[in-house]
């Protein structure tokens, strides 16, 4: 089972997330509590460069933009979380993590043929895109029938519910942000704990 945490912004915190044992390190670029710039982002990867894997968090963002910024943090996938059709994904030169509200009109399926190599299922929109805290009702993935080899599942996360999770939905990994927060800050306790429960599943 792979983890990622999202919303890092301070070089204490990416320490902690590369010494649990985290996959993905998530940087938020779109307009966020959580926001950091290129140049921040740039400072966290010079210290993790025995990974994890470094991800950008882009909302609707100019695709000439979108790569500047991933030259200059270094970054090694390109995560879209706004309405980017899949020409746009097409012209990235990074791995793709494609995130789409769940539910939504669009089916399981067609958000797999979308051109990516991975694809996030988040909780329906808050004021952000993203990192509100909330989830949706798992079993209804629990009987659709796709690759859950590609699949990411967000929203609401937390050390308390994130096993449950897993077992029901059998995803590839899991995204957190706020569920490993205290107070809107990234709790070291808590990211330790949600590893802990997320690597002790399968």
């Amino acid at each position: 089972m792979k983890v990622k945490i999202c919303g890092i912004q301070d070089i204490d915190t990416a320490l902690h997330v590369q010494q649990i044992g985290t996959d993905y390190i998530g940087f938020v670029f779109a307009e966020s509590k959580r926001q950091v710039s290129a140049e921040q982002a740039a400072t966290l990867s010079d210290c993790l460069s025995k990974g994890p894997l470094k991800v950008g968090v882009f909302v609707n963002e100019n695709l000439k933009r979108v790569e500047e910024i991933a030259a200059i943090a270094s970054l090694d996938m390109i995560q879209l979380h706004g309405d980017e059709p899949p020409e746009y994904a097409r012209k990235l030169t990074l791995p793709v993590i494609k995130a789409f509200s769940y539910p939504a009109k669009l089916s399981i399926k067609e958000a797999l043929a979308y051109p990516a190599d991975l694809i996030l299922l988040d909780s329906a929109k808050g004021l952000y895109r993203g990192g509100n805290g909330t989830s949706f009702d798992w079993s209804m993935l629990a009987g659709e029938t796709f690759d859950r080899t590609r699949l990411i599942l967000a929203g609401g996360l937390h050390p308390d519910n994130v096993k449950e999770a897993m077992t029901t939905v059998q995803p590839a990994a899991v995204d957190v942000s706020s569920g490993v927060e205290t107070n809107g800050v990234k709790d070291l306790k808590k990211m330790k704990a949600f590893m802990d429960q997320a690597k002790g599943v399968y």
